[in-house]
């Protein structure tokens, strides 16, 4: 307090600094209010994001105009208030580049949600956002501090060619992952198989790698982005994650076809609707296919919710119908193969002088 009493107009700074303290503290509930009533109008998400958004930043933008307005006020000029005035430049260009990344994270996070209709990894394009108004912040700071970044652009463009030259692959994966979830390819959440033989469901699209989570081992297999992006990837969960698996099954040629396709219905229709992932608003059907060697072949096609559902209703599907056709009297025949010999064994041994017995 001896110090402050030293100083003149110190009571006058404190006071303002106080009252834009109070007008921000105020402005803040009066936003907070505003928000609350938009809830209930079509731009809710908005309001409740830019509340989030300037949370306590008006209590510090006012603080800090009071300030500047109560050293004013005081008398001070010259070498004190440019001090004070960059002083409060800079804070205010700290909060607005907080702001702002508060913002971009939250616009980011909500398109994903409204576009793919789930949490969609963003941390990737968050971070990216994030590094270039951070870059933009302390760029403005530099130069309201009457640092000429010419010449640190210059250096820094120089430097950054030879970090580039050093850092090719992990720029190689930050585009790539860029690209990836830009793409919307391919999205968190999905299953994937890869033509180099990994596959599973997508959890998180990082800077330099993809994490998979494979089923049902449950294993965690990182893939670069560059790789991911490069070779045939097979996605389970797009256009749509519901899908029609197929199971191939042979019957005997004493089969009665129609009587087959309607037990082979009966067994599906029974599957899809008691075991977990079955759909029952889709309906199963069966497609013959072929008459090979020892059986007449033919395709049953089940719809299941999603890629990993299939597994479960594969196992009861063989279960079911093998116990269903034992009690229907159909025959799944084993590979066999008749050869008539007669002539030829016949023509074998007349030409050797040996007679039949």
């Amino acid at each position: 307090m001896d110090f402050l009493a030293n100083l003149p107009g110190w009571s006058e700074i404190i006071a303002l600094m106080m009252v834009g303290v109070g007008v921000g503290w105020l402005c803040e509930r009066l936003l907070a209010r505003w928000a609350g009533r938009a809830r209930e109008r079509p731009f809710a998400g908005w309001a409740d994001t830019l509340l989030g958004a300037v949370h306590r930043m008006p209590i510090v933008w006012f603080g800090a105009a009071g300030t500047y307005l109560g050293v004013t006020v005081a008398g001070y000029v010259g070498p004190v208030l440019n001090l004070v005035g960059t002083a409060v430049s800079v804070t205010v260009i700290v909060t607005l580049i907080i702001v702002a990344m508060r913002l971009a994270t939250a616009g980011i996070t909500g398109y994903a949600r409204r576009t793919s209709g789930l949490q969609t990894s963003t941390t990737l394009v968050q971070n990216v956002v994030r590094l270039l108004l951070l870059i933009l912040g302390i760029a403005l700071i530099l130069q309201n501090l009457g640092i000429n970044i010419t010449t640190l652009v210059t250096a820094l463009g120089i430097s950054g060619l030879a970090v580039a030259l050093a850092l090719q692959d992990t720029l190689g994966n930050l585009f790539a992952g860029m690209q990836i979830i830009m793409s919307r390819q391919i999205r968190t959440g999905d299953y994937v198989a890869l033509s180099t033989g990994e596959e599973g469901a997508v959890t998180d699209i990082q800077a330099r790698n993809t994490t998979i989570r494979t089923f049902p081992e449950r294993n965690r297999v990182l893939v670069p982005n560059s790789i991911l992006a490069s070779t045939v990837v097979t996605n389970y969960s797009l256009p749509h994650r519901r899908l029609l698996i197929t199971l191939p099954i042979g019957v005997s040629y004493d089969s009665d076809l129609e009587q087959v396709e309607r037990v082979t219905l009966e067994v599906a229709r029974e599957v899809v609707s008691e075991v977990e992932g079955g759909l029952t608003d889709e309906e199963p059907f069966v497609r013959y296919e072929e008459f090979s060697d020892f059986s007449i072949n033919f395709l049953l096609r089940v719809p299941v919710s999603q890629f990993t559902d299939q597994f479960l209703i594969r196992h009861e599907l063989v279960k079911r119908i093998h116990r269903r056709y034992g009690a229907e009297g159909i025959e799944i025949p084993f590979p066999i193969r008749t050869v008539h010999m007669r002539e030829r064994v016949a023509l074998v041994h007349e030409s050797r002088g040996i007679r039949g017995g």
